[in-house]
C-alpha cells in the first residue's frame, strides 16, 4: 500500500512524503515513490494511531459485550490501542476475572486492548500481583484508599517487575459524599463538594513512596493545578512520576453541573474556571504528561436521575481525535505533533511499548485525519452532544487497526 498526498505528522513534526507500507510494516518514505496500490490522502493528516490507558465499559460492567462496543469505538475514534480500567464489575483482581476479560478481549476486533490490574480488592486487601503480571497485565492500579503498609507492599512489587504504577489519587473520607468540586458552583447547587485536597494530600505521599522505593508513578486523571505542580517538582528533582489529565478537565468547568447536568458529573469532578485555565498553562509549557479521553459511558438509565445519584462518566472514545484536534490543535493551545507525543508516545512509555513516530521499519498502526471534514457529535452521553467538530477519521486502517 502506498499512501500519497498526506502530511505526514508525528512526535518529531510535520512534513508532506509519500508512505509505503507491506505486510503492515512501513518499507519506505519519501517523494514520488510508486506503488501498484494507492491510496490518495488529498491532504489528510497521516497520524499515529492514538493509545488511551484510562478507558471504562459501559456502565463499568465487564462483559464480552461491552468489550466489543469499546473496541468499535476506539476505532471510529482513532485510538489505535487502549488499556481497561481495572476497576469494574467484576474488578480484575484475581485470575478468574482476568481470564474472562482476555477471552472478551480476543473474541473482539478493531483496536488493540490490554488490561490493567486493581491491586486492591473490595475488602482492601491485596491481589496476586505477581501471578496477575506474568499473566498479562501491563500495568498495576492502585488507589490511594489503600492504608501506608498496603501502598508499601505495592511499591515493593512494582520495583520487583519493573512496570509503572497507576495511581488515582483520591481519599475516601473526603470524597465519600461529594459528588462534584467544593466551590461556589457546588454552594449554588446545593449539592455536597469534594475537596481539592482530598487529590493533592495523597498526589504528595505517592511521590514520597516513589522517591524512597525509585519506582514510576503514573498520576491518572488529575484535575487539580496544584498536584501538576507538586510532580513537576518532583520530576525536576529526579522522582520517576508523571501526570495524566483527561480532555475534559483541560476544556470545562465546574460550570458544566449547572443545570444539574449529569454528564457533567466526573470523577475526578471537573476543577474550577480559574484551575481550569492553570491546566491549559499547563498543557502549553508542557507540565502535563499525557491525556486521556476519560472514556466512562453510561446507560440513561445512570444518568438521566438526580445529579447525586447519576453515575460519574461520560463517552468520549468515539470522537477521540476530532476533538483532541479541534479543542486543543485548532485552537493553538499545542501543536499536532506535542498531540501525538500526550496521546500516543508518552501513553504508550507507560505501558513499555513504543509508538508515535512515523519512520522505516515501525508497525503502521496509523490512521487519516481529514481536518477539512467536519462531524457534528450525537450522542447524549457526550459532554460535547451537538457541537460540531473538525476532523474526520477515514476509513483507512492499516496495522494494529485492521
Amino acid at each position: 500500500m502506498l499512501i500519497r498526498n498526506a502530511v505526514v505528522c508525528d512526535v518529531n513534526g510535520e512534513r508532506q512524503v509519500d508512505v509505503e507500507i507491506e505486510n503492515g510494516v512501513v518499507v519506505a518514505i519519501g517523494e514520488g515513490l510508486k506503488g501498484s496500490e494507492v491510496v490518495d490522502a488529498q491532504g489528510a493528516y497521516l497520524l499515529p494511531a492514538l493509545v488511551d490507558t484510562n478507558i471504562r465499559l459501559k456502565d463499568s460492567t465487564l462483559n464480552a459485550k461491552n468489550i466489543q462496543e469499546i473496541a468499535q469505538d476506539a476505532l471510529r475514534g482513532g485510538v489505535g490501542h487502549l488499556v481497561l480500567n481495572a476497576d469494574s464489575t467484576p474488578s480484575i483482581d484475581n485470575e478468574v476475572v482476568l481470564e474472562y476479560a482476555q477471552h472478551g478481549v480476543a473474541s473482539s476486533s478493531g483496536t488493540k486492548i490490554d488490561l490493567m490490574l486493581n491491586t486492591l480488592k473490595e475488602d482492601m486487601t491485596l491481589s496476586n500481583i505477581a501471578i496477575m503480571l506474568k499473566k498479562g497485565i501491563v500495568a498495576p492500579s492502585m488507589s490511594t484508599m489503600a492504608k501506608n503498609n498496603i501502598a508499601i507492599k505495592i511499591a515493593e512489587y512494582v520495583k520487583m517487575y519493573d512496570v509503572t504504577l497507576f495511581c488515582k489519587a483520591e481519599d475516601n473520607s473526603l470524597i465519600n459524599a461529594g459528588v462534584m468540586l467544593d466551590g461556589d458552583v457546588s454552594s449554588k447547587l446545593g449539592l455536597a463538594g469534594i475537596p481539592e485536597l482530598s487529590e493533592v494530600l495523597h498526589v504528595s505521599r505517592m511521590i514520597e513512596i516513589a522517591k524512597f522505593f525509585d519506582i514510576k508513578i503514573l498520576f491518572k486523571a488529575i484535575a487539580s493545578p496544584r498536584s501538576v505542580e507538586l510532580i513537576s517538582k518532583a520530576k525536576k528533582e529526579g522522582v520517576a512520576v508523571s501526570c495524566e489529565v483527561s480532555i475534559h478537565h483541560i476544556i470545562n468547568a465546574d460550570t458544566a453541573c449547572e443545570g444539574f447536568n449529569t454528564v457533567a458529573k466526573l470523577n475526578p469532578p471537573l476543577a474550577s474556571q480559574e484551575d481550569m485555565l492553570k491546566l491549559q498553562e499547563y498543557l502549553k509549557s508542557g507540565e502535563i504528561d499525557m491525556l486521556t479521553t476519560l472514556h466512562q459511558p453510561n446507560s440513561p438509565l445512570n444518568k438521566e436521575v438526580a445529579f447525586f445519584d447519576a453515575s460519574y462518566g461520560c463517552s468520549s472514545l468515539s470522537h477521540a481525535l476530532p476533538l483532541y484536534y479541534t479543542k486543543l490543535v485548532k485552537s493553538g493551545l499545542i501543536s499536532m505533533s506535542e498531540l501525538i507525543k500526550l496521546t500516543v508516545q508518552n501513553s504508550a512509555k507507560s505501558i513499555k511499548k513504543e509508538a508515535g513516530v512515523i519512520e522505516v521499519g515501525v508497525n503502521a498502526e496509523f490512521v487519516l485525519l481529514d481536518i477539512n471534514a467536519t462531524q457534528l457529535v450525537s450522542e447524549s452521553d457526550s459532554l460535547y452532544n451537538t457541537q460540531e467538530l473538525s476532523g474526520l477519521v477515514s476509513s483507512l486502517a492499516v496495522g494494529s487497526l485492521k
